[in-house]
This record gives structure tokens, C-alpha cells and sequence, in this order.
């Protein structure tokens, strides 16, 4: 790990505010995105062809964006994102002031988007253990995801009342001065560049892209627990995705009901982080995400069969809750077991892997929802997270692996092979065997 500079908490804020006013910009226009096209068209298959245009290039670009951040300065390249993000945004408010606004804008909009959220995603994963110190990460991590969810929680209330009062330019024009903020704010950041361990650092990319697959490859517990990402995001995808969809099928078609289930969501998370930050979950990381995914099991079934809708918020808020409980040790184990040259590639794989699952399971969800009720999804899917989460927590590669650091490193000494002295060295006459 590399040794965080003595003011970390003063380069943690900065971060930590840039990434939060970033964060505000892009959910306003993300929420007003879908609830355009879900009440517009209330088609499955057209969110599927969001979720495509919104997740693939990211599943593309990842692996690439990761050996980026393993390479060049992360700092640099997350203000690119986030200025390529802006330039996009504006040149489609221009086209929406214009006139122009047929629905394939919106598709071109998530896909530059995705874009720069797949160079930004691992260059900032792999930027906060340069900040923080090793023993701070799980409750930095923490109220990371506090400050996020804070953010999703005021976002789409923010999103729903502009939709009401104002065009949808108005919406984008906003993200391009977040993003302009959030660049000022990161130019303010001093962080040293990363230092390269390997031994050809003019290695080429394919080089880097295959190494990056060895270290996986030679550490069993990081491809095992990208097996799980894998079924994790396949099985939580109706939930998080169709959600929308079957609020306005069942309750209603109103603009605050799809606000209040993102707010209840976010207040949930926010709740959720602050407790992971100050109690940091249970001793053994994987043993934490475990009771996360059983939790979002639970709680998936039981949005499949409440009738009422003030109950299905409720429940929304228990999986606001465990939320955290899975993404924040799942950061943390990776950022203290993963070597710092080879966190932005790991942190690229999982990226390729979040962004390309569910778009892959949506062209199965997608047309089913138009076919089945969508509450079987949701009842299917729970019974197979309960299941998931029960082979998580018997997993022992998994269970050594979520071992803090420094017990890690203890169970390793203690299972040293212990050479027992058969004869005594010659000149010690004394010795006793």
C-alpha cells in the first residue's frame, strides 16, 4: 500500500466534495431519463435498450479504463471523465433547445455517458487508498457511501420537481455546472502519482490487460468472489431495475410515487452507511456481505407480494439499509488484499462485470416483464439470493479471504510450517532436545 500523506482528511474532503457535487449533476439527469421513457412508453424492452445503451460501453471500455488508472495519473483522469461527460451533455441540451428531441437523444446521452463513467469508476476506486491510511479505509468507505446516498436521496425529489416545473434541458444544463464544479474542486487536489512496481513499465496495453488477468488468475478468492458479483447482479436485476416499472403498473402512474421509492431507497442507504461506518460490520468482510445478500433476498420476495404501497416503501428502506453492508467491504477487502499497481485493472474487471451483467439478464428480464407479472421476478429472484448468500457464507476461500489485514497476515504466520530440531548443532554441549 502506499503511505497516505499526514493531512489525508483535508485531501479525503476535497475528494469526497468533488465527487459528491459530480454525483448530484448526473443523477438529476439520469432520474429525469427514466422516468421520461418509463412513463412515456411503459415498455420493458425500451428499458432494456437504455440499460443497453447505458451499461455496454461501459462493459467494453473497463478492462481498458483499468490499466489506465494503473498507468497514468487517476486524478487527471477523473476530471476527463467528467469533462467529457459535461462537453456531451451540453452539446444535447443544445440539440433539445433546438427542438430536436426524439427519443434516440436520450439513448446517445447514456451511452457517452457510460463512456465516462467507465474511465472515472476504477481511477476512483483506485485513488482512495493513496489518500487514506490502510486502518481508516472500512470507515471512509463508509461515510463515502453516506455522502453518496445523501446524494441519492435529495437527487430525485430535486429531479421529479424540476420535471414538473422545467424542460429537460434545464436538467442537463445543471450537470454541466456540477461538472465544471467538480473539476475545480478535484484541481484543488494534491495527490502524488502512484509509483509503478513492475518491471517494464513501457509494457503495452494487451501486456498490461494480460497481466492484470494473472494476478487474478494466481489470487483464487478475487476469481471466486467475481463468480458471486457475477450471480449477484444477474439475480438482483429485476429489483433494481424493474422497480420503476412495476410501481406504475400496480400503483400508479405518477411522478411522486416513482420519487418516493429512489428517496425511501436513498434514506435507507444513507442510514445504512453511517452504520457500517461507525460499527464496520462483523469481523470477517465476506461474512457481512453474506447477511447483505440474504437481507436483499428477503426483502426482494417481499416486494413481489405486498399489496399496499406504503408497505413496499418500507420494505424499499430495509434495502436501502443493507445496501452498504455489501458494497462497502467489498471495496475495502479489495483495496487492503489487491496490490496498489494492480488495483485499477481489478477495479476494472468488477466495473466490466457490474456494468455488463445486467444488461446481458435484461434481455431476459426485460420481455418477461412484458409477458409475467413482474412480482414473480421479484419472488424468484429472492429465493435465489437467499440460496446465494447461504453458499457465500460456506465458501472457505472466501471466509480466509475476508479476514481483516493484519488477522490475515496472523493466520498466516501461525500455519508456517514448525521445523522441529532432531540431533543438537555441534559445539553446544548443554543442548536438551
Amino acid at each position: 500500500m502506499e503511505n497516505p500523506s499526514v493531512d489525508w482528511k483535508r485531501k479525503t474532503l476535497l475528494f469526497m466534495v468533488s465527487q459528491a457535487i459530480s454525483l448530484f449533476g448526473s443523477l438529476l439527469v439520469s432520474y429525469a431519463i427514466l422516468w421520461r421513457i418509463t412513463l412515456d412508453t411503459q415498455s420493458g424492452f425500451m428499458m432494456t435498450l437504455y440499460l443497453l445503451f447505458g451499461f455496454l460501453p461501459t462493459f467494453f471500455l473497463s478492462p481498458f479504463a483499468g490499466v489506465w488508472a494503473d498507468r497514468y495519473d487517476r486524478k487527471r483522469l477523473i476530471m476527463l471523465a467528467d469533462g467529457l461527460i459535461a462537453t456531451a451533455t451540453l452539446i444535447m441540451a443544445l440539440f433539445f433547445l433546438s427542438g430536436y428531441r426524439d427519443l434516440w437523444l436520450f439513448f446517445v446521452i447514456a451511452l457517452i455517458r457510460a463512456l465516462g463513467s467507465a474511465v472515472q469508476t476504477p481511477a476512483v476506486s483506485a485513488l482512495l487508498p493513496q489518500i487514506v491510511p490502510e486502518d481508516r479505509l472500512m470507515k471512509t468507505n463508509g461515510l463515502f457511501s453516506s455522502l453518496t446516498s445523501a446524494i441519492m436521496l435529495i437527487s430525485p425529489m430535486i429531479s421529479g420537481a424540476l420535471l414538473n416545473f422545467t424542460s429537460i434541458e434545464v436538467i442537463l444544463m445543471i450537470d454541466v455546472v456540477t461538472a465544471i464544479g467538480a473539476i475545480l474542486v478535484m484541481l484543488t487536489l494534491r495527490v502524488p502519482a502512484h509509483v509503478r512496481s513492475e518491471d517494464n513499465p513501457n509494457q503495452k496495453y494487451w501486456q498490461d490487460l494480460v497481466a492484470g488477468v494473472r494476478y487474478i488468475r494466481r489470487h483464487e478468492y478475487i476469481g471466486r468472489f467475481f463468480i458471486y458479483i457475477t450471480l449477484l447482479f444477474i439475480m438482483v436485476t429485476p429489483v433494481a431495475i424493474l422497480t420503476p416499472l412495476q410501481v406504475t403498473r400496480t400503483f400508479g402512474e405518477d411522478i411522486w410515487r416513482l420519487t418516493a421509492i429512489e428517496v425511501v431507497f436513498s434514506s435507507g442507504m444513507l442510514a445504512g452507511g453511517l452504520l457500517i461506518a461507525s460499527w464496520g460490520g462483523f469481523r470477517n468482510r465476506i461474512k457481512t456481505i453474506a447477511f447483505s445478500t440474504l437481507m436483499v433476498g428477503i426483502t426482494t420476495f417481499l416486494l413481489g407480494v405486498v399489496p399496499h404501497f406504503w408497505i413496499y416503501l418500507g420494505i424499499m428502506t430495509i434495502t436501502g439499509v443493507t445496501m452498504p453492508f455489501y458494497q462497502t467491504p467489498a471495496t475495502v477487502m479489495l483495496q487492503e488484499k489487491v496490490e496498489p499497481d494492480f488495483q485499477g485493472r481489478v477495479f476494472g474487471v468488477m466495473g466490466m462485470i457490474a456494468s455488463g451483467v445486467m444488461p446481458t439478464a435484461m434481455f431476459i428480464f426485460g420481455p418477461l416483464a412484458d409477458r409475467i407479472r413482474i412480482e414473480w421476478l421479484f419472488i424468484g429472484s429472492g429465493v435465489l439470493l437467499t440460496i446465494l448468500a447461504g453458499g457465500l457464507a460456506m465458501n472457505k476461500v472466501l471466509i480466509n479471504a475476508g479476514e481483516p489485514v493484519q488477522a490475515a497476515r496472523v493466520i498466516q504466520i501461525t500455519r508456517q510450517p514448525v521445523r522441529i530440531r532432531t540431533e543438537c548443532p555441534i559445539g553446544q554441549p548443554d543442548c536438551q532436545l
